[in-house]
């Protein structure tokens, strides 16, 4: 017995529509789990433990916190191989550290955020404007988060991902002052934390740690 099926052209791109939308649901599902799992209390308390006992950022970060603001930027963390997203979780947090975690002030942002214009397109990007009022950045913890997650995806992001190395974010985020050997101690300082927080994460620190 032979049988004929009949496809309805109208349904087919529908049903891509619909797969399409639920693959970037379930990665993005995917992405939060990976980054909560990764970026345990246990981690995270760690790093804001390593802070003086004056430090305004042991109060002001927090781990529920900085999940919030990932939730902006879903690329992060969900891009590469389990090791690449670990190597990433890393870098940031070194970043992290060392602008902000031994010192007695926050400043604005875990990655300093200076001059209005990074201000400007920062607060566009978040849908805020931090031109008119940038002290946004010291009294909210969730959208200094989100100004450090802004300025990481659009300069170091892909260098980690591309397997550019810890160096190439170092070179981007402050080259002109530390690579090259203009100031050698401050790199060792940010290697440092990067490859301690790639062994609490259980992931080698990779090729081309320095710049």
């Amino acid at each position: 017995m032979a049988y004929s099926f009949a496809i309805n052209s109208n349904v087919l791109p529908i049903t891509f529509v619909l797969a399409g939308i639920l693959a970037a649901l379930l990665s993005k599902t995917i992405s939060g789990q990976s980054i909560a799992n990764i970026v345990t209390p246990e981690f995270f308390d760690g790093i804001i433990g390593q802070a003086d006992v004056g430090c305004e950022g042991k109060g002001f970060y927090s781990r529920d916190r900085f999940i919030v603001a990932t939730k902006s930027y879903p690329q992060f963390g969900s891009e590469g191989s389990e090791d690449v997203i670990k190597r990433e979780i890393a870098a940031l947090f070194a970043h992290f550290t060392h602008e902000t975690g031994r010192k007695a002030y926050f400043g604005r942002g875990p990655i300093q955020l200076a001059f209005s214009f990074n201000y400007g397109i920062a607060g566009k990007s978040i849908g805020l404007d931090l031109l008119r009022s940038p002290e946004t950045v010291g009294n909210d913890p969730v959208v200094a988060f989100k100004t450090g997650l802004w300025f990481w995806m659009n300069t170091c992001h892909s260098l980690v991902t591309s397997g550019k190395g810890f160096g190439g974010t170092i070179r981007a985020i402050n080259g002109f002052l530390e690579c090259d050997g203009r100031n050698p101690a401050t790199v060792r300082a940010r290697v440092g934390y990067y490859i301690d927080y790639c062994n609490k994460l259980g992931v080698s620190p990779g090729d081309n740690l320095y710049c």
